[in-house]
């Protein structure tokens, strides 16, 4: 009888241990060897002026089986253009003979790292030097995350996976209404997010491997020439130091139009991210709930149109705006003359859902808290967290209300991005069909 008890105790625990989903963590630092352009503002005149933070590409592979796993890379710069994801993800596709579902890429939006070339390239003048070393740059970004997924993929064990919500307060909406219009400023009745969802990664031993954590706010606290990961650097920094030998992984939410308030400061920087650090600790502290398997992705494409093209429009800004009018505008007649599709943009949505646990939306561009909040109240049993920032970063992706409102982010940012913009009305309406086609893939139910 003794041995009996003891075989099916034994049966139970090898259960346990193949129930188990696999959890690998990497990260490599990507901080400049050198002087660089920096993204985010169109007022620096000049390349970076030192490291204030190292910051860094990280990757994070879950695995339940050799066919069923998700791959999540997080990276401390201002985002990805097409060309340089799609080299990353079909790099990563060809060595591990995986779905493209089964990759997801979040860029932290931080206006203290360097330029990733040629993303937001009608904001800069820049002389053939500078240009080299951004293209030198972009291409060895390029390299660092394929060495972290590779790490990553190697340091793969049984991993033991929960999740909880936290609460940061220092997001704050920054489209005012003015007599003039709507303005980046600060517009405290405006919509917000202030969930921190966190995920917590421990080994079968109970230590902290890795932890993966969100908010819905812009990177943009600082504005000098000194290389950092802004407030979510800072926060991942307090992590890593509360917990040693874990691996923090910030994920941007959908912020576009948040901003930290108060900014400009380094210490507000480091404010900010202890206050994000803190409330994910209290999470890490308290009572989680499991996150089992089945892993389930989806990634789908929708294409989001412009308005009918008016070459006379650009003509005029040709000869009568400022520099990045004019350059936004040589773009846009030298795609016409040469009759490119400048009708419509790929828009990239994915989903991944572990059981009916945790579920990511992942969105990418620039992405207005409306959709969060939009989306998590069409899943309402959903445990979602709605991301921004996502596989690349192609402009600002406003809702139908912020692009009535008009203004910086479904506007003028157009400029700055190389795009003919704004957005036709129905921008929203397209998101959320290639929303719900990739939710309905993974099991999400839709609120009826």
């Amino acid at each position: 009888m003794k041995k009996m008890i003891f075989f099916i105790m034994v049966a139970c625990w090898c259960i346990s241990i193949d129930a188990q989903m696999k959890v690998g963590v990497a990260k490599v630092n990507i901080t400049p060897d050198t002087a660089i352009w920096m993204s985010g503002y169109a007022s620096r005149d000049k390349p970076s002026e030192g490291v204030l933070q190292d910051i860094w590409a990280k990757a994070l592979v879950i695995e339940e089986n050799s066919k069923s796993m998700i791959i999540i890379v997080t990276a401390d710069v201002i985002g990805l253009s097409h060309s340089i994801s799609q080299e990353i993800i079909q790099r990563i596709i060809s060595k591990y003979g995986i779905d493209r579902s089964q990759i997801l890429i979040n860029t932290s939006h931080s206006h203290s790292g360097p330029v990733i070339w040629p993303s937001l390239s009608a904001m800069y003048n820049l002389d053939h030097g500078q240009l080299k070393i951004l293209i030198d740059y972009s291409k060895k970004l390029e390299d660092n995350i394929a060495e972290a997924v590779d790490r990553a993929m190697n340091d793969l064990e049984p991993g033991i996976i929960s999740s909880g919500h936290g609460s940061a307060e220092f997001a704050i909406n920054r489209r005012q209404t003015t007599d003039k219009g709507v303005i980046i400023g600060v517009n405290s009745g405006g919509p917000v997010d202030n969930d921190v969802p966190v995920v917590k990664f421990a080994a079968p031993d109970g230590r902290l491997k890795a932890v993966l954590f969100g908010y819905a706010c812009h990177n943009t606290t600082l504005s000098d020439y000194l290389i950092n990961g802004d407030y979510a650097g800072f926060a991942e920094n307090d992590l890593e130091k509360a917990n040693p030998g874990a691996v923090a992984l910030f994920m941007i939410g959908c912020g576009s139009d948040q901003n930290p308030n108060p900014r400009r400061t380094v210490e507000l920087a480091e404010q900010h991210g202890k206050a994000l650090a803190d409330a994910v600790q209290k999470v890490l502290s308290g009572d989680l709930k499991p996150v089992n398997p089945p892993i389930r992705t989806a990634y789908s494409t929708t294409w989001l149109e412009f308005p009918k093209f008016n070459p006379e429009k650009y003509r005029k800004e040709l000869v009568e705006g400022d520099r990045f009018m004019q350059a936004r505008a040589k773009l846009m007649l030298e795609a016409w003359d040469k009759n490119y599709d400048i009708s419509k943009l790929l828009y990239p949505v994915q989903a991944v859902r572990f059981n009916k646990d945790f579920t990511i939306l992942a969105l990418s561009g620039e992405v207005v808290v409306d959709y969060s909040l939009t989306a998590k109240r069409m899943y309402p049993g959903e445990n979602l967290f709605v991301a921004g920032y996502c596989t690349e970063v192609p402009c600002y992706i406003p809702s139908r209300r912020v692009l009535l409102e008009g203004g910086y982010e479904p506007e003028t940012s157009m400029i700055y991005y190389g795009l003919p913009g704004p957005f036709a009305d129905n921008v929203e309406e397209k998101v959320f069909d290639a929303v719900k086609l990739v939710m309905k893939k993974t099991g999400a139910k839709l609120k009826e």
